[in-house]
């Protein structure tokens, strides 16, 4: 198990590396004309590049020595300055927007055949009756199955204009009958709120995965809704959310904030300083919020949790986070591309910079990252290292820090390499396939359950769970199946209750063995939160 839990790190830290980037509110005046004048130092590569192009004994691509010296350029900058080539714009674009237009299923490229694990509610597909389970065999004159299709070229095949018609052949297993249906493509949305709940009677549950066009719509209608089943105080997760839009983050603390206080302050090389501040539209002050945060939680996630963190206002539960304090503005290229270019800092209220440094280098400044897990800073707050330079005092007389992330109010530490593991196996998709397969056998013997009863009732057996131990076996997985059964069971019965019901009650199942969610739960009771208060009091 060691071998395999020690790749979470590294394979965090790259993900991060691709993921994280804040898009910034900030304008230019200059036009493009003044901002791109000739100059000799544009020229030198100019004429390099034609050189190459006209002269070099053998043909080279030039487009792809353009990306290169592009990257390497921004490589110089800093790590949160990319270059977006043409071919991923759309893709890019689609993720921070919010939506697409497709036929609205999510699928499995299984086997040698399009499997649908379940078509979007109300979706294009939905609303033709494609079922979980069925095989996407044909659309229109383009064949979908065989081995090796990419997912890429067969999600550009079930793309399109919003409106036009595609005619799909379907396999339905479970009727072993091939049947043809057009579908209209329709806006489908990707959504940024993943799931929503309520945790206690009074105590609602939202979780953001990032910050795109629509979050802040998506978010508004959880609070709502949440807030009619009768919560009054929320749980605001952010744990792993790499970021995303300045002005989605801005709008998401003002509703916690009162009319007047400071959200951020930015600044760029100039020394131009702009302030937001909240305004009156608050839905949610004055009234009890905790926001969870890890060490993957970034840029936008950090400008909430350092918000409401240095305005005194809820309780911010977790581990450090990741420590992004630049913003970025995405610039076009001319071509197709585009760069995203850090064009300030954000500072918090207190006027603490988040940011680590960067001074060495990319590659040591997600080391740096890494280092986390081996530092013991993720097992105890007391190993976090924090300069008294970079002490900052709230006006209640809290003490935060900069120059690194957010430091959490109430710690939580990470868990062990197992209970990590079992985690790792629901986040990157393993336990997901396990159950898909599982269902492909039979589906009906689920049909009795509604989301409640599932939820009470259902149990997995053991037989499921020997399954689940030799199809892990089976894949070269290591680790000590027996001594986290009951984990992984918990774990097995939420990603069933993802496929047949939706993402809110995979994580309402989930935050039984939730370490931070069981914390807000206790420092929900009047007395622990009393010992929490007086506890951090003495800390600082």
């Amino acid at each position: 198990m060691k071998k395999y839990s020690y790749l979470i790190p590294t394979l965090i830290a790259a993900a991060l590396a691709l993921g994280i980037f804040v898009g910034g509110k900030l304008h230019f005046n200059d036009t493009p004309e003044r901002l791109f004048t000739t100059n000799s130092k544009k020229d030198k590569l100019n004429r390099l590049i034609d050189y190459i192009d006209y002269e070099y004994v053998d043909e080279v691509n030039t487009d792809s020595i353009v990306d290169v010296t592009v990257n390497s350029i921004l490589e110089k900058l800093d790590p949160h300055s990319v270059y977006i080539p043409e071919k991923d714009m759309t893709r890019v674009s689609e993720n921070m927007k919010g939506d697409f237009v497709g036929i609205g299923i999510n699928f499995y490229p299984y086997r040698d055949t399009i499997a649908v694990i379940r078509a979007v509610k109300n979706g294009p597909s939905f609303v033709k009756g494609i079922k979980p389970g069925d095989r996407i065999l044909i659309a229109d004159n383009d064949t979908l199955y065989g081995k090796g299709m990419p997912s890429d070229i067969i999600v550009d095949k079930l793309k399109g204009k919003e409106g036009s018609p595609v005619k799909l052949t379907i396999y339905r297993k479970a009727e072993d009958k091939i049947f043809s249906v057009t579908v209209k493509r329709g806006v489908v949305p990707i959504k940024s709120v993943e799931a929503q709940y309520m945790l206690k009677e009074d105590i609602g549950y939202i979780k953001v995965n990032r910050f795109a066009e629509s979050t802040f719509n998506e978010f508004k209608s959880a609070l709502n809704m949440l807030q009619k089943k009768g919560a009054k105080k929320l749980v605001l997760d952010l744990r792993d959310n790499p970021g995303g839009y300045l002005g989605i983050a801005e709008q998401m603390a003002d509703e916690f904030l009162k009319e007047g206080k400071l959200i951020l302050f930015t600044k760029n090389k100039k020394g131009k300083i702009d302030k937001t501040y909240a305004t009156d539209e608050g839905s949610f002050e004055d009234k009890p919020i905790y926001v969870l945060i890890n060490e993957r939680s970034a840029s936008a996630s950090e400008i909430i949790a350092g918000a409401l963190q240095d305005n005194d206002i809820g309780t911010i539960v977790g581990r450090r986070s990741f420590g992004k304090g630049l913003v970025q503005r995405e610039m076009a290229l001319g071509d197709g591309s585009a760069v995203r270019l850090t064009v300030s800092r954000y500072y918090t209220p207190t006027g603490r910079s988040i940011q680590k440094t960067y001074a060495k280098g990319n590659k040591d400044y997600y080391q740096r990252f890494t280092e986390r897990y081996h530092s013991g800073e993720m097992m105890s707050v007391d190993s976090i290292k924090v300069a008294d330079s970079l002490k900052f005092t709230t006006p209640k007389g809290k003490i935060v820090y900069g120059g690194g992330g957010i430091v959490p109010d109430v710690f939580v530490p990470i868990g062990t390499n197992e209970q990590e593991a079992v985690e790792s196996m629901d986040s990157l998709g393993f336990l997901s396939f396990f159950v898909f397969e599982h269902l492909d056998e039979d589906r009906n013997r689920y049909n009795q359950y509604t989301e409640e009863e599932f939820i009470n009732d259902f149990r997995v057996d053991d037989i499921l769970f020997e399954k689940f131990v030799d199809y892990s076996v089976n894949r070269n997985l290591k680790m000590n199946f027996y001594d986290f059964e009951d984990s992984i069971k918990l774990y097995i019965k939420a990603a069933l209750a993802e496929q047949l019901f939706n993402a809110d009650i995979h994580a309402k199942i989930k935050s039984i063995e939730d370490a931070m969610l069981q914390k807000v739960i206790e420092l929900d009771n009047p007395l622990v939160k009393q010992g929490e208060a007086e506890a951090i009091e003495a800390n600082n």
